[in-house]
């Protein structure tokens, strides 16, 4: 089992985390957000994240809050990241954050390690125009990294805000032709199937639990089987790579090592956990991971 972080991201900092919050910094502003995986005490103390913080979370309920300022700052700004190709050169996607009612501002920095795989992989594909399907694709970084590397690449996603995040996003990295797919994921991949479509590339980042564009209902431990045989029935068979990434508390590596052996990927993946290293130290857990090598 792998275990990966980011190791050059100079527009992000995990500062410190612990008691259920982490402090972060995006570009040149700090916020303070709930960490439902930091169960163990902060290394700095509270005071001196309120004297560092820009922002806070405040949770209203399980879903949603709002933000407390304790400096000025703007709702929306920008940061970017540098892919790193295996030949020392690199490719830059920057993104569009905001402070969203559910916590979130736009990106999840520890998934920068998947953004150098899957910019590398399509890199090393052997089709003229690979072809990657972004599944839970959120506001796009895996597809920017696979656009930047020259993929024909098509974005899924169920919320029309995302998309529309996600290609905004797009823009501000010079990037374009990305395809836009607001739709339920297993709905769309078992039409593909119908279809007879074939993909080098696939990627998925699926929630615990989610809904689709009609109400669809997505459950990670009760679809991931159906969803892992679909994939790997659309990938092409001899010039290919798939990616999965999940976090969902008590999600283990070794629950997708298990389905990739029972698809023709046996033999051919790898497994493990990202985490990000924390400025005070301490290790933050954020997901668990497989891809074929």
């Amino acid at each position: 089992m792998l275990l990966i972080t980011p190791t050059h991201f100079p527009d992000y900092e995990l500062i410190d985390c612990g008691d259920f919050e982490k402090l972060e910094r995006f570009g040149k502003y700090i916020t303070i957000r709930p960490e439902p995986q930091a169960v163990w005490s902060k290394e700095i103390k509270d005071k001196e994240w309120e004297k560092m913080a820009h922002v806070k979370f405040i949770s209203k309920s399980s879903s949603s809050g709002t933000w407390k300022k304790f400096k000025e700052m703007p709702d929306q700004w920008r940061m970017g990241y540098d892919l790193k190709n295996s030949d020392g050169t690199s490719n830059r996607i920057n993104f569009r954050l905001g402070l969203t009612a559910f916590k979130h501002v736009g990106i999840f920095p520890e998934q920068a390690v998947n953004w150098n795989y899957i910019y590398n992989s399509v890199k090393k594909l052997k089709t003229a125009q690979p072809k990657v399907l972004n599944l839970f694709a959120y506001t796009g970084g895996s597809s920017l990294a696979a656009r930047a590397a020259g993929a024909d690449t098509t974005h899924l996603d169920s919320i029309k805000q995302v998309v529309t995040w996600a290609k905004e996003n797009m823009e501000l990295s010079q990037l374009d032709n990305i395809r836009w797919m607001v739709e339920d994921a297993m709905t769309y991949v078992k039409r593909e199937v119908k279809r007879g479509k074939k993909y080098n590339g696939i990627i998925l980042d699926p929630p615990a639990y989610g809904h689709g564009v009609n109400g669809e209902k997505w459950h990670l431990e009760e679809m991931i089987l159906e969803m892992t045989h679909i994939v790997t029935s659309l990938l092409e068979p001899e010039d290919h790579f798939v990616l999965m990434n999940t976090y969902s508390l008590g999600f283990s590596s070794i629950i997708i090592e298990n389905l990739f052996n029972q698809t023709f990927l046996k033999n051919h993946f790898e497994t493990g956990e990202i985490f990000l290293n924390a400025t005070s130290g301490v290790k933050l857990p954020l997901g668990v991971f497989g891809r074929s090598k």
